[in-house]
């Protein structure tokens, strides 16, 4: 009895493998074996009792349902996660900027200041808007666009997009975000329409912006703002930024005097809004992720499937 036990969990194996890794129909199993179609039909259900075979439905919605769930009780915001299990890699940034555009084409009305960052998320989001009819919206960048370097800072064309969409006339913050020296920069704020533009961001009653992170391929760090000190000093305490504004992982400033020298949007006044929607598409930007929530500085996330739960296993972590 065990030697036919054996020969059949044997069978069943050979053609569980030729049906559910080789692709063959059991029509083509049962020629390639020799036997009857019932008869493979059999062995493959042979095969699912013995537990030589587990079927598993993996249904995403039901994942990202969890994962909001869990993401609203650790940091009390209005969480939406993306369901891109299936998304390729190279679509997953345009995936979260498309659904981060349709959330923001939902709540955003008449007589709305919606201010933004840049940076390629931020882009992904303004190319996917839709022209709508509201009227009276507009549209300002909450931290300086201007690059020192011929990196591509998407500022322009973000803002331009957004602009569009909302049939708004574009309010551009042209300075650098990052001053070489404090007296310059608050000498440039002074001038009359810089301060409207940054009165305009402080109004704003909708913001929608990326994290960034401290590696050395960091778009900030490309763009020849900071000295090798300050990038390796921001590196040894910093997570990441928000607007520009480096923080660690409680979401605290970590170098006042860089602070100082940055010209936007202060990370405080970003707990003000209606809604601060924090968009934020890899695995790489979940530790700025979790230091800007931590700071209370958004009160919605977008965030892609992984990322949020590889966002949950850093919490249980802290």
């Amino acid at each position: 009895m065990a030697e036919t036990t054996d020969q059949r969990i044997a069978q069943g194996l050979t053609v569980a493998k030729l049906y559910y890794q080789a692709n063959q129909s059991q029509n083509q199993i049962a020629q390639q074996l020799g036997i009857s179609r019932p008869t493979v039909s059999r062995l493959l259900q042979f095969a699912r009792q013995q537990g030589l075979v587990r079927i598993q439905i993996v249904d995403p919605m039901q994942d990202v349902q969890t994962l909001e769930t869990a993401l609203h009780r650790a940091y009390d915001v209005e969480a939406h996660v993306v369901p891109t299990q299936l998304t390729a890699a190279g679509d997953l940034l345009n995936t979260v900027g498309q659904y981060a555009a349709r959330y923001l084409e939902s709540i955003v009305v008449e007589h709305d200041i919606v201010g933004i960052g840049w940076g390629k998320t931020i882009y992904a989001i303004g190319k996917s808007l839709q022209p709508d009819t509201l009227t009276g919206v507009e549209v300002v960048q909450l931290k300086g666009g201007v690059s020192y370097s011929t990196e591509h800072t998407y500022a322009y064309e973000s803002i331009d997009a957004f602009a569009n969409a909302f049939h708004a006339v574009p309010q551009y913050l042209p300075l650098p975000v990052i001053f070489d020296h404090q007296q310059t920069k608050e000498l440039v704020e002074a001038e009359r329409h810089i301060q409207y533009l940054l009165e305009l961001g402080r109004k704003a009653n909708v913001a929608i912006f990326s994290a960034g992170t401290v590696r050395s391929t960091a778009r900030v760090f490309q763009l020849e703002y900071l000295q090798p000190d300050e990038k390796h000093y921001l590196q040894q305490h910093a997570v990441g930024d928000i607007f520009s504004r480096y923080i660690d992982k409680n979401g605290e400033i970590v170098d006042e005097e860089l602070n100082r020298r940055t010209i936007g949007i202060d990370l405080a006044d970003l707990r003000k809004k209606d809604h601060s929607i924090l968009v934020a598409a890899g695995d790489a930007k979940v530790p700025a992720v979790d230091a800007a929530l931590s700071g209370g500085y958004a009160n919605c996330l977008i965030i892609d499937q992984h990322a949020a739960a590889r966002l949950l296993k850093l919490t249980s972590t802290d």
